[in-house]
């Protein structure tokens, strides 16, 4: 699969090293909607902007039930400072070979992830997909909680 993941897909399963946690597995979270987020790189600009947003808005998710995972390709020293550093209360995921975001269709042309929104319900099925061109900008968080809310 590749970038043919779309609305109304099963989400390809997966299982990374998180921070936090020695791995997590998106399976384990059936039952509740989960926000897939793929960014680039920790501690670049755009990248610290918006997982600190979705951090303020962490309580907006919570409301809905709905975890929020983030996964780039660093490993797990440079996910765990990144956390530290701006105190991130949820799990930052290494996907140091590329895999999973190669099976979500987010590879771009230098082989960093693109900057993607993955909203996977509690069955599994992808309900909301983004897939930035430039990863200039990022889905705000009101964008992200509509999205939860429409299904």
């Amino acid at each position: 699969m590749s970038d043919t993941v779309r609305v109304g897909d099963m989400a390809p399963d997966f299982s990374l090293p998180a921070t936090g946690e020695s791995e997590l597995r998106l399976s384990s979270y059936r039952g509740r909607p989960v926000v897939i987020v793929f960014y680039p790189g920790d501690d670049s600009p755009v990248c610290t902007k918006q997982l600190n947003s979705y951090n303020d808005g962490l309580n907006e998710f919570e409301k809905l039930d709905a975890q929020v995972l983030a996964i780039s390709s660093q490993d797990l020293v440079s996910h765990d400072a990144f956390s530290e550093k701006y105190g991130l209360k949820f799990p930052l995921l290494a996907d140091t070979d590329k895999s999973v975001a190669k099976s979500y269709g987010v590879l771009g042309p230098l082989g960093f992830p693109r900057r993607s929104v993955f909203i996977v319900d509690g069955s599994g099925v992808i309900r909301y997909a983004h897939r930035a061109i430039a990863g200039l900008s990022y889905r705000p968080v009101s964008e992200l909680i509509d999205a939860l809310n429409s299904f």
